[in-house]
């Protein structure tokens, strides 16, 4: 019972610590999503030169899409004639931080971590980026053209353009506590517990008394990171929980850079729909830069002389009223979310955009379902979605996410739906 305990309160602990930060962090990924659109970014880096590397690298760094979900926004602005050095500058740098993890950043890890964190992610993009404008590396152009093509690299809609200024406030609300929390909810919730169990179960100083402070812990988090599905929000509590057991400051932000900008689904899209070499650049580009930037860190920590434990605000010390009401209202918000993926599935709604599309569990009439892997977001589903309607003949289209499936409606031929999903980078599974 003891033992339970001890993992409840922990997590408790850091759940309540991050709440507030996630709360601020949610409010201006919605702000950002009214006031950031592909046309305004396609406008400043759609030449090909050093400047556009440099912007595609700082437009990308506040962005708040994951790993899978910047990939369409990429071949967007591929089509709209960005410089591959921009694209590839884009694709590095986006999802390793966001505007909705600076502020748990800062929260859980303290001012250092919060600036240094955006800050290796502006930088990792832009070498990228010149990497591959300077030599003969080149995007796959036949993938992107296919995928291009299918629809998922379609720019703001007129629709979009003309909202209202309420209409704006409700879609900045709506994305930020429906659409994109929907994103993260599940993620962040795993991250939270496993924040908890390392906390409860690990004892202190275990990494640093069995090398996880110096090479051998940076290595542990490349192997841990580079396969691993985890948003750069969902990462912050477990580097918090590895660092207070001994990992070094650099190993836990090797952890925050490959975790949210690498996973196995996302290594195949990339290889698929932008090329083996592009992916190689991605790959070793974060790889070693987070490994550079980790001694970095290592080093800035020594020189400061900053304790790395007293920065982080979950050494559980007194919480005012105010950070429990926070937690309270960001716990609301996230058991709606977790409701609206997992229970009520199958009679409730896909948000696509500004649209509600109605979900359908079982073929009725017209409606066709087919298993579709690689999916992890709204991001996702919203390409899936943008690509399977232009079929000639489709009605209707959702995707459920929590099984992988597409459903669509109309009629229409099969096997175009089937290949204009492939073409937007998804397996589907026969």
């Amino acid at each position: 019972m003891d033992f339970l305990l001890n993992i409840s309160k922990e997590t408790y602990n850091v759940f309540v610590d991050i709440s507030p930060y996630l709360l601020i962090g949610l409010f201006f990924a919605g702000l950002l999503h009214i006031l950031l659109k592909k046309d305004f970014i396609v406008k400043h880096i759609g030449s090909s030169n050093l400047s556009s590397v440099l912007k595609a690298a700082l437009l990308g760094v506040p962005l708040p899409l994951c790993s899978c979900g910047v990939i369409p926004t990429a071949l967007f602005l591929r089509k709209k004639k960005a410089s591959e050095g921009a694209t590839v500058s884009f694709l590095i740098s986006t999802p390793q931080t966001g505007i909705d993890s600076i502020l748990p950043t800062y929260g859980m890890l303290g001012p250092i971590f919060a600036v240094y964190r955006p800050l290796m992610a502006l930088l990792t993009g832009f070498i990228g980026g010149i990497i591959v404008n300077k030599s003969s590396v080149r995007i796959d152009e036949s993938s992107e053209n296919e995928s291009c093509q299918s629809g998922c690299c379609s720019s703001d809609s007129e629709a979009e353009k003309n909202l209202s200024f309420r209409e704006k406030i409700y879609e900045m609300f709506r994305y930020s506590f429906v659409e994109f929390l929907d994103d993260i909810s599940a993620h962040l919730t795993v991250g939270i517990v496993i924040a908890g169990l390392i906390s409860a179960l690990i004892p202190d100083n275990f990494f640093s008394n069995y090398g996880g402070s110096g090479i051998l812990g940076m290595l542990y988090m490349i192997i841990i990171g580079l396969p691993m599905y985890v948003c750069a929000t969902s990462s912050i509590p477990i580097a918090v929980s590895l660092m207070l057991k001994g990992i070094s400051p650099g190993a836990a932000f090797i952890f925050l850079v490959v975790g949210p900008a690498t996973n196995a689904a996302t290594m195949t899209l990339i290889g698929r729909v932008l090329g083996k070499k592009i992916l190689a650049v991605y790959l070793s580009v974060i790889s070693i830069s987070a490994i550079l930037g980790g001694f970095l860190l290592n080093w800035l920590y020594t020189f400061i002389d900053i304790p790395e434990f007293k920065v982080m605000c979950h050494a559980h010390d007194s919480k005012s009223m105010v950070t429990y009401i926070l937690a309270g209202i960001f716990l609301v918000f996230l058991l709606i979310s977790l409701f609206r993926k997992y229970v009520s599935k199958g009679h409730g709604k896909a948000l696509s955009g500004n649209d509600e599309v109605k979900i359908p569990v079982i073929k009725v009439g017209n409606a066709k379902t087919v298993k579709v892997e690689g999916m992890q977001c709204n991001h996702c589903a919203n390409s899936v979605i943008e690509s399977v309607s232009k079929v000639a003949g489709v009605e209707d289209t959702a995707v459920n996410l929590s099984l992988k499936t597409v459903t669509v409606k109309g009629e229409f031929d099969l096997e175009k739906v089937k290949k204009v999903i492939a073409e937007a980078g998804y397996s589907v599974v026969n």
